[in-house]
């Protein structure tokens, strides 16, 4: 048995940064990684689904050239370049996260998996591992639904997509949320036909109806397909096509090359022998935390996307922050603190910060809001992409920022304006009397702040 101050169990966000900060109080910590270096971030998600989509961006504008004044010619795809390209920037960081943490002074590294041994004791290989603090950092991968053929379908997932070096003729996308959006515009701008099937009534269901439905413009005039209130009842091969039978009003049939369950997302929670530690999971499998992380058992947190509490880079990197700011720093630093904040990355991107439209009317409370067209953006109007709008909430009586939704070029950066505000908590007067710079999109925060109505007089969705 080997005994250390720490042991992590995954190198997604969290764990190495909480690995070298664990190091830095001169203590020795193992850290567990069964797979790829950099969790899901690095190697199935932000990082080459971002890439992807540059690629699909630059050959969108491409044949948009007569547009700026000037011809490409015949833009034509080469899958196994863009492929190539993705898999050197996913290379540098993924090597870069292995290289940090094998070269970590009083940092063991065991590449193999990890399971429960007690709730002190953590079983990586033949070895067992002892310490009074553990840390779950073992992520999530995509939930795929009981779907009668499924099984008889060579399917592809957000991390099987890694793998196409092709361009699939006809792209089926099962979901129609962030996931599936992302990756069935990309796709169509590489030049696929996309179906993209939702079985709710609107796309990105989380949020708000004008959101939602400006989406779906955007994506129907690129060409893509979006099929509404679809439920799939089941998937076959047919020769070299895949059906899809789905029950919209009616039965009916899709056919497609390829099919992209992109239906959600599920904890790997389920082989880590935590009922041999006696760690707590909800009905989905998520790991139960406190406001400071802490799982059920004392000495054991649980951080990233496998604890439920948020499904983004960014929320893991604040979950590092929040337990080595209390562990290490003296502080009391909470998950209910933050704001949640995140982006849809198709094109034009959605920005978006704390409550929608939809929360705010649910809560009652009285509040203002404001909205503006991204055609009337100047910045917008000079580049060509006036798609969006931009809306800010407001309450009414102590005049701080209740939410932002931003969809229009820039809106994934324009968002922290409104964010640090919020999390300043200042009055939304301080951001109205802020001069920004000329042209860009964020100097019409203020004249949105200046207009701002009644969210009880304005028309709901």
């Amino acid at each position: 048995m080997a005994t250390y101050d720490a042991i992590i169990i995954g190198t997604g966000q969290a764990g190495p940064a909480l690995a070298r900060r664990i190091v830095d109080q001169g203590k020795k910590v193992a850290i567990v990684e069964r797979g790829r270096f950099g969790g899901t971030c690095v190697n199935t998600g932000c990082t080459p689904t971002k890439t992807l989509v540059a690629s699909a961006y630059a050959a969108h504008v491409a044949r948009r050239g007569a547009e700026y004044g000037f011809s490409a010619g015949n833009v034509t795809i080469d899958m196994k370049r863009v492929k190539a390209r993705k898999d050197y920037v996913v290379g540098l960081s993924n090597r870069g996260v292995e290289r940090s943490l094998t070269s970590l002074e009083n940092c063991r590294v065991y590449e193999a998996h990890a399971r429960f041994a007690s709730p002190r004791e953590v079983a990586v290989g033949d070895d067992i591992l002892s310490s009074d603090q553990i840390f779950i950092n073992v992520g999530g991968r995509a939930r795929v639904p009981d779907i009668p053929g499924l099984d008889q379908i060579d399917y592809l997932t957000n991390s099987t997509m890694m793998d196409v070096d092709f361009l699939p003729r006809h792209l089926l996308v099962l979901g129609g949320s962030y996931i599936g959006l992302e990756f069935g515009q990309m796709y169509r701008r590489f030049g696929s036909e996309v179906t993209v099937v939702e079985i709710g009534p609107r796309l990105v269901p989380h949020e708000d109806e004008d959101v939602s439905s400006a989406i779906a413009d955007i994506l129907t005039k690129e060409g893509i397909a979006v099929r509404l209130n679809a439920n799939c009842l089941r998937v076959d091969k047919l020769g070299g096509e895949v059906v899809m039978t789905i029950d919209r009003d009616g039965t009916s049939q899709l056919h497609g090359s390829h099919l992209l369950i992109a239906t959600g997302r599920r904890p790997n929670t389920d082989d880590l022998g935590l009922e041999r530690a006696g760690v707590k999971l909800d009905a989905r499998g998520y790991i139960i935390v406190d406001d400071e992380l802490r799982t059920s058992v004392p000495g054991i947190w649980a951080l990233g996307d496998c604890n439920g509490r948020g499904a983004f880079t960014h929320t893991s990197w604040n979950d590092f922050e929040i337990v080595a700011a209390n562990l290490f720093d003296g502080e009391h630093r909470r998950v209910s603190d933050r704001i949640a904040a995140y982006a849809l990355y198709i094109d034009p991107p959605l920005g978006r910060a704390g409550m929608t439209e939809a929360d705010v009317r649910k809560s009652g409370r009285p509040a203002l809001s404001g909205r503006l067209a991204m055609e009337d953006v100047s910045r917008a109007f000079e580049k060509g992409e006036t798609d969006g709008f931009m809306k800010i909430l407001v309450d009414a009586e102590t005049k701080e920022i209740l939410g932002a939704s931003f969809l229009g070029t820039s809106g994934d950066e324009v968002i922290h304006c409104v964010l640090d505000t919020m999390y300043a908590k200042a009055p939304y007067t301080v951001l109205r009397r802020a001069m920004h710079i000329h042209p860009t999109v964020a100097e019409f925060i203020p004249t949105i702040l200046d207009e701002l109505a009644p969210l009880s007089e304005l028309a709901t969705g």
